[in-house]
């Protein structure tokens, strides 16, 4: 057995301590599926028993590959992300691989330098959030021959790999919703555009479909807030303080948090949803459809995204073309909180 002070444990102390040849430990490692389960379980004991750690450096040295895929995320205080994020590391790891996640905090300059410390630690590719990076994180990318897809966003014409969904048009039809009840004021509460391109994409689609009606966004009526609770609340007082003739008698928020934190600022006010006041979110988060009344929103199709994400990465690897485009669809979950508005 091996001193636990001065010997790292190797194949050769596994293999005697299972009874079996180094070349059965190494197929256990490596295509654990190819050994007969009961071995492999006997094999498997002994790696844990001992501690067992293949060499990182020198496995992506002799590979090529380091087994590891990169993602960079806005940020994990957000349930959406959350659960693709989960998909993508459930997938990688069918495929023996690990996931390494970095948050940039909507900062393109700190997402560039997350990018790069991944691939300075060897990733095998790279999974991104939206449009907006610095023109120097994709130039990285494509010149270090990294694999890379962008998700929560899809155009036709997209210049870069995507799996994703179009914003602009989720928020269109959700908008459309809001217009077929009779509302023809409607407020926005977004989320912070600058390095969002998701957001921006978001109110476009609201106004589109504004336009549609020959009606307009007031610039009073829409409010740029961080995804907080707090500030949906806040963004709600707001609106609700607006001369009678532009006050909104339906909101469009730009994700369910936002539109959570403008549910409870109007009971709080003593306003009825949605006798008094409609309101829309966007993600579908699991909250959403528990509260009461429960929001109408966007259900983004967040874990399928990530699992696309992951086996997109993981073609690319294995030295296939997938198709650079996927396009997901979203659905309009109507609930309890959109109704025609009030004649008073």
């Amino acid at each position: 057995m091996p001193d636990k002070q001065n010997h790292l444990p190797n194949l050769q102390d596994i293999a005697t301590a299972a009874g079996v040849s180094t070349a059965t430990v190494s197929r256990v490692l490596n295509s654990p599926a190819d050994v007969r389960p009961a071995l492999r379980e006997k094999v498997e004991v002994q790696i844990r028993k001992l501690g067992y750690v293949r060499h990182g450096a020198a496995r992506a040295l002799a590979s090529a590959r380091s087994h590891t895929v990169g993602a960079v995320i806005p940020t994990l205080e957000s349930a959406i992300f959350a659960s693709g994020v989960n998909a993508v590391e459930n997938r990688l790891t069918e495929a023996g691989y690990t996931l390494l996640l970095a948050v940039t905090n909507y900062d393109l300059q700190h997402e560039y330098e997350q990018v790069k410390a991944l691939i300075e630690r060897g990733v095998d590719g790279m999974i991104l959030v939206g449009r907006d990076h610095d023109p120097a994180t994709l130039i990285m990318l494509e010149r270090q021959g990294c694999p890379y897809v962008t998700t929560w966003t899809y155009t036709a014409d997209a210049p870069h790999p995507c799996v994703g969904f179009d914003n602009a048009d989720a928020a269109h039809r959700i908008t459309a919703h809001l217009l077929a009840l009779g509302h023809t004021r409607i407020g926005v509460i977004a989320g912070i555009t600058s390095g969002n391109d998701r957001a921006r994409e978001r109110i476009a689609g609201v106004k589109a479909a504004l336009k549609s009606q020959q009606l307009n966004l007031h610039r009073k009526c829409l409010i740029e807030k961080p995804y907080e609770v707090s500030e949906g609340r806040d963004a709600f007082r707001t609106l609700m303080a607006l001369p009678n003739d532009i006050r909104p008698t339906a909101l469009f928020c730009g994700n369910d948090v936002l539109a959570v934190g403008a549910v409870l600022e109007a009971q709080h006010m003593g306003l009825k949803v949605p006798q008094n006041i409609s309101i829309v979110g966007f993600d579908d988060l699991p909250l959403s459809a528990h509260m009461s009344p429960g929001l109408t929103t966007v259900h983004v199709p967040s874990r399928r995204m990530g699992e696309h994400a992951a086996d997109y990465i993981l073609a690319c690897i294995g030295g296939e073309s997938p198709d650079p485009r996927n396009k997901l669809p979203t659905d309009i979950m109507i609930r309890g909180t959109t109704a025609r508005p009030s004649k008073t």
